[in-house]
């Protein structure tokens, strides 16, 4: 099942950064909400989280459960 998911960073009060798939293989893709966007893949959400968390200050939140 694809599940859809945005990155919150709260810490800053920047909001929602960035918005994304996960595909049923694990695989992610994610766009940047900022004024210069872009679109990323990754091999999983581990990546994701590792490379975007930011120690905690960034978090996944899933949309759909």
């Amino acid at each position: 099942m694809t599940r859809r998911f945005e990155l919150h960073r709260d810490e800053d009060e920047t909001g929602i950064v960035a918005e994304g798939l996960c595909f049923s293989d694990g695989s992610v893709a994610m766009r940047w909400i900022t004024a210069h966007t872009s679109t990323a893949i990754y091999q999983d959400m581990t990546d994701v989280v590792i490379i975007h968390g930011h120690n905690g200050k960034t978090k996944v939140v899933w949309i759909d459960l």
